[in-house]
């Protein structure tokens, strides 16, 4: 492996990727544009053109955002790899660990570096979208006090989970061998499955109140519709995502025993009965086609061959040279082999995203179909139509940036499916 042709290689990739992301937003921005004074004609007796135009808006505020933070996230890119920057924060950490802590301090303090760095890099774009752009629309419902109250809890739940988690991985890379990546991938999914178990009663609890379903009526509905759809759940719970956003969403998450059905209050203070239960039908329409374990399986099935990839790459020189970065003499170069991982990793994964959007796509159809079999049709359509709304939804996606980004179908595309049924 030459150190130039990976260089190339990975350089016209990143300028490839940014070309085709800012086009793709583009395209996004000037289509919702050109739509933004007419409601489509589907839409025409149940959507405001003032709504119509605050979701155009919306996104269009959103799009612009994201251009810089393409722009941005690239040129940081190119400053951790081919200008240099791992490497000269590596020679910093390795100097002032390696010495006093050993090996495996000095890599969990080089990851720990990198992350902490990464965040305050993105500091600016975070509270520009919570404080400015999402206040502007009327979403925004958290005070600075509480964003820095959820900061400071997901540093230390990062830190507890995330520290233990990577010290195991780098342990197996030192000393399970040639084969390390099945054990470190047999590591990361027992994880994995363990969160889902732990992360809906000890982690969501940390940000947020769940409070158990206190509406009888609205409860026997929706236990009425699990029973009917043979899920079950260790209870129904409100969570109080007001206190952060207008956005509206139910969910059900856990895993086993721990599976249970989350209501944001922001939808049943929106929703009828019905309507309700026809969301909770879309979601155990998820359940019922196995959707979760599928989409968990396929993103083992890609650490599985990352990791089988990392293990020959961090036997090249030229992994580590063509990507900006000397390799350590005298020290382990497993966390600097993971680091230029997930760095390059994503720039070679966005030319799937077609596809695994396509298939996001698929199963939010599945998941609606599945919830006009065991609820109202009618309530369904509806509920969607004022989530779209809550939430902003432009009604006139442009249809390619549709195909890349969107993991559930656009309104027009959602709504008509069900007409049909």
């Amino acid at each position: 492996m030459n150190s130039l042709v990976v260089m190339s290689v990975f350089a016209a990739a990143v300028v490839l990727r940014l070309v085709l992301r800012l086009w793709l937003i583009g395209r996004q921005i000037r289509h919702v544009a050109r739509h933004r004074d007419a409601v489509p004609a589907d839409f025409a007796g149940t959507v405001t053109l003032e709504a119509h135009r605050k979701a155009a808006d919306y996104t269009i505020a959103r799009q612009r955002l994201e251009l810089l933070t393409t722009a941005w996230g690239s040129a940081v890119l190119l400053g951790w790899t081919l200008l240099g920057g791992l490497d000269l924060l590596n020679i910093a950490v390795r100097d002032a660990v390696l010495p006093r802590g050993g090996d495996l301090a000095y890599q969990i303090a080089l990851v720990m570096a990198v992350s902490v760095i990464g965040s305050l890099i993105d500091l600016p774009f975070d509270l520009w979208r919570t404080f400015r752009l999402e206040q502007r629309f009327g979403f925004n419902r958290m005070t600075f006090g509480l964003w820095l109250k959820d900061a400071a809890v997901g540093a230390v739940v990062g830190a507890v989970v995330g520290v233990p988690l990577l010290a195991l991985v780098l342990w197996l890379m030192a000393a399970a061998g040639p084969l390390w990546w099945l054990w470190a991938f047999a590591a990361l999914a027992g994880f994995t499955l363990l969160m889902q178990v732990v992360y809906p009663t000890v982690i969501a609890p940390m940000f947020n109140k769940f409070q158990p379903l206190a509406d009888e009526a609205l409860k026997g509905r929706v236990e009425a519709l699990m029973q009917r759809c043979g899920f079950r759940a260790q209870g129904l719970f409100v969570m109080d995502g007001s206190r952060r956003s207008a956005h509206a969403n139910a969910y059900f998450t856990g895993f086993g025993a721990s599976k249970r059905v989350v209501f944001f209050d922001t939808l049943l203070s929106r929703l009828t009965p019905g309507e309700v239960e026809a969301v909770l039908a879309h979601e155990l329409g998820h359940f019922h086609h196995r959707h979760v374990p599928k989409r968990i399986l396929t993103l083992m099935g890609v650490w599985l061959a990352s990791l089988a990839l990392l293990g020959w790459l961090m036997g090249q020189a030229a992994f580590y040279t063509g990507l900006g970065v000397q390799p350590n003499m005298l020290a382990p170069n497993h966390a600097l082999a993971l680091l230029l991982l997930m760095l390059a990793g994503p720039v070679f994964g966005f030319l799937l995203a077609p596809l695994t959007a396509a298939s996001s796509r698929r199963h939010e159809f599945e998941a609606d179909a599945y919830a006009c079999r065991q609820a109202s049709g009618a309530d369904l359509r509806a509920a969607l139509l004022k989530l779209f709304q809550d939430n902003a939804s432009t009604l006139t996606p442009d249809p390619v940036y549709v195909r890349f980004h969107y993991s559930h179908p656009p309104a027009s595309e959602r709504l008509a499916a069900l007409a049909g049924r």
